[in-house]
């Protein structure tokens, strides 16, 4: 410790003490045996505890520093989205609500919520008609004693700002005996409401797939709601200012007034097509299962051909009264399309035809605008868009001014069955994909 020119040193009892005083030179490892080495060092790297602690607090520093920094970025993230959203209630509060709040760019009326919750008995369950992709419905009597049907905007709705202001702005426009009436809405903080005319009988799926209630539908009533709803739609695709694809068309979405007329509603998904505009493309696809054409549901391509896709497939439905997506136990394994396009090439098409249908005493009377009807429907869901109708085509065929009618080619989804599970019903909601998996 004395001589400062010693590096270090090493005692042997057979040598005795060894001693370095410049590089470390004759030195080895030995796997067994050899005498340890003693190196002098500085004292600062002997100093492990405060070497440690240096280590200890600069690592916490970098953590905290790392801390802060995420944080900072989630909260302006967090505060730009809240920003964006702010911003966008306001642009729709501007459009909807002018000072006196009676009025409003779009010409829709708008109602507090407090008067809706008032009408509604606060949401009560009692209260609600349905549930639909979009939310709940609830019946509602306004203070003058008009009663309403109130669709509030569901919080785990897959649907948002998007589709509630698409659907205010298409059905606004839209003024036909066989479109449901938007009659107001409401937007408040985080609320969005829509309220329309009250439709006593509610929705065609509930007469056409309840046992007890299909004997209300005889042929006439479901002739006159497949009409009704083949004007709505021509009107919709020819006669309307803005043309609109509705692309969610289907029995649930056909509600029923006190005289069984049909309305169409929904218009959430609708697409407005302008100038000479006639067919569009989409990467996000969206509607219902069993009532979406093939070319939109493989390439999102879709026009007014998808919507007749979807009335000839609602036409099959009405016809037989049973859904499309029901025939899962079916000995063929088809579903609804697949069934009527077999038993059309046997010649034996009546097997399609609602019992309710063939054993009334009028059947004889209708039997060939039954006839007529299915076979619409046949044109209407063939597989290539093409060689499907138009809407105005559609309607003077159901009325009988085309008489001689084309025959239909394949109808879509014929070879497999649409559905493997035992499922009541099916609608859209978060703009998923569907897959059903089979065993190899």
């Amino acid at each position: 410790m004395k001589n400062c020119s010693c590096m270090a040193y090493a005692y042997d009892s057979g040598i005795g003490c060894m001693m370095w005083s410049g590089d470390l030179i004759d030195v080895q490892k030995f796997s067994t045996g050899g005498v340890d080495l003693y190196i002098r060092l500085p004292s600062s790297e002997l100093d492990k505890g405060k070497s440690s602690k240096i280590i200890v607090i600069t690592t916490v520093i970098a953590g905290i520093v790392v801390v802060i920094t995420i944080s900072a970025l989630f909260l302006w993230r967090r505060m730009a989205k809240h920003k964006g959203r702010n911003k966008k209630r306001k642009q729709i509060k501007h459009q909807f609500c002018s000072e006196n709040k009676e009025e409003n760019s779009i010409g829709v009326k708008v109602i507090n919520f407090e008067e809706l919750a008032t009408a509604t008995n606060n949401f009560n369950h009692a209260k609600k008609l349905g549930q639909g992709g979009f939310g709940p419905v609830y019946r509602g009597t306004l203070d003058d004693g008009n009663e309403i049907a109130v669709k509030r905007l569901s919080k785990a709705s897959g649907q948002g700002l998007k589709e509630f202001m698409n659907e205010v702005v298409v059905i606004s426009k839209l003024q036909h005996r066989n479109l449901v009436r938007l009659l107001g809405c409401c937007v408040e903080g985080e609320e969005k409401i829509l309220v329309y005319e009250y439709m006593p009988n509610k929705s065609l799926d509930t007469f056409l797939f309840d046992p007890a209630k299909q004997d209300v539908l005889d042929w006439r009533k479901r002739f006159n709601i497949i009409e009704g709803i083949s004007r709505g739609l021509l009107y919709l695709h020819r006669d309307s200012r803005p043309k609109i694809i509705h692309r969610d068309l289907k029995t649930s979405n056909i509600l029923l007034d006190k005289e069984l007329n049909p309305k169409i509603s929904d218009f959430g998904l609708a697409k407005i097509f302008g100038g000479d505009e006639n067919q569009a493309n989409t990467k996000r696809v969206v509607g219902t299962y069993g009532y979406m054409p093939p070319e939109y549901v493989m390439q999102g391509q879709f026009s007014e051909k998808s919507d007749v896709f979807s009335f000839g497939v609602l036409l099959l439905e009405v016809v037989s009264g049973r859904r499309n997506t029901s025939f899962y136990n079916n000995q063929y394994e088809l579903s609804l399309l697949g069934y009527a396009w077999k038993l059309w090439r046997e010649g034996d098409i009546w097997g399609i035809v609602d019992k309710v249908i063939l054993e009334s005493e009028s059947y004889s009377k209708n039997e060939k605008e039954i006839w007529r009807c299915i076979h619409v429907g046949l044109l209407c869901v063939q597989e290539f868009a093409k060689d499907r109708p138009t809407m105005p085509t559609v309607v003077s065929m159901l009325n009988s001014e085309i008489s001689n009618l084309n025959a239909p080619k394949q109808s879509a989804f014929t070879q497999t069955s649409l559905i493997t599970q035992d499922v009541e019903d099916r609608f859209s909601l978060n703009y998923v994909t569907l897959t059903d998996f089979g065993g190899r």
